[in-house]
């Protein structure tokens, strides 16, 4: 995760900046989700705590890999966010949320073609009844999004932690909400392994939830950074 008024914003960019938002993704769901299906191919070998680290690992990795290209978001919430806080312009909100959700469906269609009826495991889908899965979303992509905010948005934040801050904030909401709802936080994560399967059951929460926790800690973060003496935005 980079700042992002360091990004590039020249047209002649936004190429390599689609095309590392979609790789990113793409491993992301791959190893992600694509841990989760595995679980259920080998009944149980990674096990719920292997599925959140398999999550924080690939999502530390990929920040690093390509976050100085694109920003690293990987997540189409976190890009609409970034443009309803007017952190990046709408023009690219749009491109951005395309390029995540294909490499999301590229990833979850590998799955499928390796794993088969596995790949299933990988959807996201609720365990409890979808109103509350419905919140449980909305806060653990609040959570989230407030770390983002933290190290995209903040010059206090020490640039070489991002990755490792994010990591930790994705595989702590997935040990404790994936067994609910799969702690998607990510509509990309979820669109990919629905389309892959054709499992769409409860499918809006996935969507909704993110993107309202996501633009709440946008809105929650500003609020909280008053509380210094100066603002250290950029």
């Amino acid at each position: 995760m980079l700042r992002l008024d360091v990004l590039p914003t020249d047209d002649h960019v936004m190429g390599p900046r689609l095309a590392a938002e979609s790789v990113g993704t793409f491993f992301l769901v791959l190893i992600g989700p694509g841990t989760a299906a595995v679980n259920a191919w080998t009944h149980g070998a990674p096990g719920p705590v292997g599925v959140a680290l398999a999550f924080g690992c690939v999502l530390v990795a990929a920040v690093y890999m390509v976050g100085h290209v694109s920003g690293a978001h990987f997540n189409p919430a976190v890009t609409t966010a970034f443009g309803i806080g007017r952190r990046m312009p709408w023009r690219e909100v749009w491109p951005y949320i395309l390029a995540q959700l294909t490499g999301a469906v590229l990833a979850a269609m590998m799955l499928r073609l390796m794993l088969g009826a596995a790949a299933r495991a990988a959807v996201t889908l609720p365990s409890i009844p979808p109103p509350r899965a419905f919140l449980l979303e909305v806060v653990l992509s609040l959570f989230l999004m407030l770390v983002i905010m933290a190290v995209a948005t903040d010059a206090r934040v020490a640039g070489p932690v991002a990755g490792i801050a994010v990591g930790l904030a994705v595989a702590g909401d997935a040990l404790m909400g994936g067994p609910l709802t799969g702690a998607s936080m990510n509509p990309a994560r979820s669109f990919g392994p629905a389309l892959a399967t054709g499992e769409w059951t409860a499918h809006w929460i996935y969507w909704a939830g993110p993107v309202l926790g996501m633009a709440l800690a946008v809105v929650l973060y500003d609020y909280i950074r008053r509380g210094t003496a100066h603002d250290h935005r950029r």
